[in-house]
């Protein structure tokens, strides 16, 4: 049970929210820890509860017939998990894993779904948010089929410590090769490049960004056109009244 409204603060969209709206979500909410690789639902199934990160990083996987999988979206501390219960949607279409281990908040999906038809400023806070991932998800798209992995590696490596607020990443290559949707050979050579060029420091399981400008010019243009958006549309804490 939360009792203050600064317990919230570790996720933008909760943190976002007037304290008479926070007051009406947080019996609601409960502090869950999640493990790297947890599967929260499945392709296809029924959506029974929403997270919204603070530590942890939950990826949106699209899944081939082979089993083969690709990331379409990361979901942090800047999001929630579960959009399509507002929609209408119930189910949902890809599959949702946890990437990196950590905190969020869980709700259970009625109760959000009877909030949001009652409150004006989180049904318009929700879809400004759905409108960001939107961007995300066919950016993602367009950057996986028309840039160089090294690109797509350097975009991928910044949403990440974007999400987290650090540096510092636990993440293997063969996770980074699974979410790009490529063999892990070339995420070995592509962050070797990286590595020698002063830009990041790679060890097993762990990568740390040492030059941030300098991998966000290594970058494609996806990942300054999705921060933008989420900028744009979702206002920092000290700006969210002027949602309402």
């Amino acid at each position: 049970m939360l009792t203050l409204q600064s317990d919230l603060h570790g996720n933008h969209l909760l943190g976002a929210l007037p304290s008479h709206e926070w007051q009406a979500l947080a019996p609601h909410l409960e502090l869950v820890h999640l493990r790297t690789e947890q599967l929260i639902c499945d392709s296809g199934q029924r959506i029974h509860h929403v997270y919204f990160p603070t530590t942890a990083i939950v990826s949106l996987l699209s899944t081939m017939e082979d089993g083969s999988s690709v990331e379409i979206a990361a979901v942090g501390r800047e999001g929630m998990t579960g959009v399509p219960v507002l929609t209408g949607g119930e189910t949902m279409p890809n599959r949702v894993q946890v990437q990196c281990a950590g905190f969020a908040y869980r709700m259970s999906a009625q109760a959000l779904k009877q909030q949001f038809a009652r409150s004006d400023f989180l049904r318009r806070l929700m879809l400004l948010y759905m409108h960001a991932l939107l961007t995300q998800v066919a950016q993602t798209a367009a950057c996986n089929r028309h840039h160089s992995l090294s690109k797509q590696l350097c975009r991928w490596l910044l949403i990440e410590v974007d999400r987290v607020a650090s540096n510092d990443l636990s993440v293997t290559q063969q996770l980074i090769a699974d979410m790009l949707g490529v063999r892990r050979e070339g995420i070995t050579e592509a962050a070797g490049k990286l590595h020698d060029e002063g830009l990041i420091h790679h060890s097993r399981g762990h990568i740390r960004v040492l030059d941030r400008e300098g991998l966000e010019a290594r970058a494609c243009e996806c990942y300054g056109l999705v921060r933008r958006e989420f900028d744009r549309l979702l206002p920092r804490l000290h700006q969210a009244e002027t949602l309402a």
